[in-house]
């Protein structure tokens, strides 16, 4: 069953352009199902498939404690596997045809107040190559509301700090421009001045920001980056690199940004995605009212 996996990837890969941690997510999938299916009799081969069969690997999944947001994503990738194999007429039927895909409630994202962006960008102070590259990645999470990944490949030649903008390649190999403020081109400038020269070695690319051997930051560095500064800025929230993005994105919200215009600078391909954070403004709304309005208290 393995072959028609790697040719799906590959589909994936080439001609859809889908991140590779999609790729990675949809394979483990797949191959799940692929070992749970030639256990015990079960077929084994893509063709002997019913929909009793996926049924069944989904129910086992959910009895062994697997979170409902992973068993969308084998749903998921199944449904859109067999929709492939159908396409390609490596199958004639799709057993996935009325598989219904679970929901999953949607959480609240978590983010910091302003004052406590403050607070973490305060403690991102010093004037080492180190703490001036620190301070400027903070500085532009913020800002610009990237993906940790984003930041990770932002590249010298797609900073434009005299226009104030840096051009990213997001999910899908999707490009697009996002401004970056006044407080993080001051940041880069010192860094891209003072700091990173001094980072440099033989093998040193193109990247933005780059680790005390010269190579790229990793997206573990970052997360683990960002734990080391909100514990130095005395804040008792597990700060991640997502979190300065729903930040982001929530205070362009309380300021008036309309949602289109937000949605651009994130790069959600679809709208419904970036109104999660329109319950978080109301959320802000209703307990303004109750601490307010006089007649909000019973």
């Amino acid at each position: 069953m393995n072959a028609e996996i790697d040719q799906f990837i590959l589909y994936l890969a080439t001609e859809r352009g889908l991140s590779d941690n999609y790729q990675l997510s949809t394979r483990s999938s797949l191959e799940l199902f692929a070992h749970w299916s030639g256990e015990a009799g079960r077929g084994g081969v893509w063709s002997s498939v019913t929909p009793e069969q996926i049924g069944e690997f989904l129910g086992w999944r959910k009895r062994g404690g697997a979170a409902a947001a992973t068993i969308r994503l084998h749903a998921v990738a199944l449904r859109i596997f067999f929709r492939f194999l159908v396409q390609r007429r490596m199958l004639e039927g799709d057993p996935t045809e009325f598989l219904g895909v679970p929901k999953v409630e949607r959480y609240l994202p978590e983010t910091l107040s302003t004052p406590e962006v403050t607070r973490l960008i305060q403690a991102a102070a010093g004037g080492t190559p180190l703490e001036r590259r620190d301070r400027a990645i903070v500085e532009l999470l913020y800002a610009s509301g990237l993906r940790v990944s984003e930041l990770c490949h932002a590249r010298l030649e797609n900073l434009d700090l005299e226009h104030g903008f840096i051009r990213v390649v997001g999910k899908g190999n999707k490009q697009r421009l996002v401004p970056v403020g006044s407080g993080a081109r001051q940041a880069l400038e010192r860094y891209l001045s003072s700091g990173r020269p001094e980072l440099v070695g033989p093998k040193t690319g193109g990247e933005v920001f780059l680790s005390v051997r010269g190579k790229k930051l990793t997206n573990q560095r970052i997360w683990q980056l960002l734990g080391e500064l909100a514990a130095r800025a005395g804040l008792e929230k597990n700060v991640h690199p997502h979190m300065l993005r729903h930040s982001f994105a929530t205070h362009l919200l309380q300021g008036g940004a309309d949602l289109r215009i937000i949605q651009e600078m994130l790069g959600h391909a679809d709208i419904s995605t970036t109104q999660v954070y329109t319950h978080v403004d109301t959320r802000g709304l209703q307990s303004a009212h109750r601490q307010f309005h006089p007649r909000a208290k019973k």
